[in-house]
């Protein structure tokens, strides 16, 4: 019999890739990019347990495709991140690859040359090399866990990790969870859903066993101890917010009858803003208050920004592409981004003078 006719039918071809220690042993991390990581987790880790009475926000690009400019938000967002570290804790978003819902650029990871050449192994390269210069900068990462493969090899570099509405319900993406040594939270479905949410923190905090790649590149199989970090993200679906006290209120609801914490985090773009960047600042504001007005479960928020305001589409000439401005979706510019966080940061700091005057009175 013809293997041919049997086996790989609609597969065109077939590459070798250097497995994930061989990069790692290129691009090493090191020491100062590690204390980056481990800082930025244990912080997270510190907020969600309820023992750090701050916020983080995650911050930055829809999805990365210039480095150059990637290094450059991550410069400012540092400086940024100093001046509000009382309130807020900042994790610049640094996101390799995109989920589509039918077809389009996939990320950096996938194409780097944004020529459909996908050099995927260039791609690897380029992404673990800038997350260790943003690490050495001095800021921590997140990502989204897309692909359970691409992940093996920089997920030492990560300080914390979402699981996308596309993905949400996937039993590969939990498992994955469930062995991610980062926090991880994880999104509502794109119907606006929060109980696959819910069903997937169970399941991300429970052992798992499963097939996968080890750093060598073998398949192994591997056991999992369970994620205890896992948590909600609320990003609105495809006709509804759920940003507000009414729906956060609901969701608290919901957590405590499933007997997990309260405790979540606020996507303001995609259904919450409606898919409209510019409504970012409003959701922003109007968490910031929920947070002022008492509400303990808010534990970060989520921005989409870049250098520049708006998207872009992507074009076959590359030399036509703005600088700093997004290829996916829109997101807020600079400016933006830098006054919405000092705004609220400042409201912050005047709550808390205001209830420690009246501690003191006491």
């Amino acid at each position: 019999m013809d293997a041919n006719k049997i086996f790989n039918i609609n597969i065109e071809s077939s590459q070798n890739l250097m497995h994930p220690l061989k990069i790692k042993n290129e691009l090493p991390l090191t020491n100062s990019a590690a204390a980056t990581v481990l800082r930025g987790r244990q912080e997270i880790k510190n907020i969600l347990d309820g023992k750090d009475s701050r916020k983080f926000l995650i911050v930055g690009p829809c999805s990365i495709h210039d480095v150059q400019a990637a290094e450059e938000y991550a410069r400012k967002l540092k400086k940024l991140a100093d001046q509000v570290k009382d309130h807020f804790l900042l994790v610049m978003r640094v996101y390799f690859e995109k989920p589509r819902t039918t077809v389009g650029w996939k990320g950096l990871i996938n194409d780097p040359d944004l020529n459909d050449s996908f050099d995927i192994e260039k791609g690897l390269i380029t992404a673990r090399r800038l997350l260790i210069k943003i690490a050495e900068i001095g800021l921590p990462t997140a990502t989204e866990a897309l692909d359970p493969i691409a992940i093996g090899y920089f997920s030492e570099l990560i300080s914390w990790s979402a699981i996308g509405a596309r993905t949400i319900e996937s039993q590969t993406h939990r498992e994955m969870a469930s062995g991610l040594s980062m926090p991880v939270g994880l999104k509502n479905g794109t119907d606006g859903n929060v109980k696959v949410a819910l069903d997937a923190i169970q399941a991300s905090q429970t052992s798992h066993n499963f097939l996968g790649i080890n750093e060598t590149g073998e398949i192994s199989i591997f056991k999992t101890k369970g994620n205890s970090y896992c948590h909600v993200i609320l990003r609105g679906g495809m006709s509804k917010t759920n940003f507000e006290a009414e729906s956060i209120q609901l969701v608290e609801d919901k957590l405590k009858a499933a007997s997990l914490p309260q405790r979540m985090v606020i996507d303001c773009s995609h259904g919450n803003s409606r898919k409209d960047h510019k409504l970012q600042g409003s959701v922003f504001t109007n968490v910031i208050q929920q947070i002022v007005d008492g509400n303990t479960s808010i534990v970060g928020l989520m921005l989409e920004s870049n250098l520049k305001e708006g998207n872009q589409k992507l074009t076959s000439d590359l030399s036509q592409l703005q600088y700093g401005v997004s290829i996916t979706d829109k997101c807020i510019g600079w400016e933006e981004t830098e006054e919405l966080i000092l705004l609220t940061y400042e409201k912050l700091l005047a709550h808390q003078k205001n209830l420690n005057r009246v501690l003191v009175s006491r």
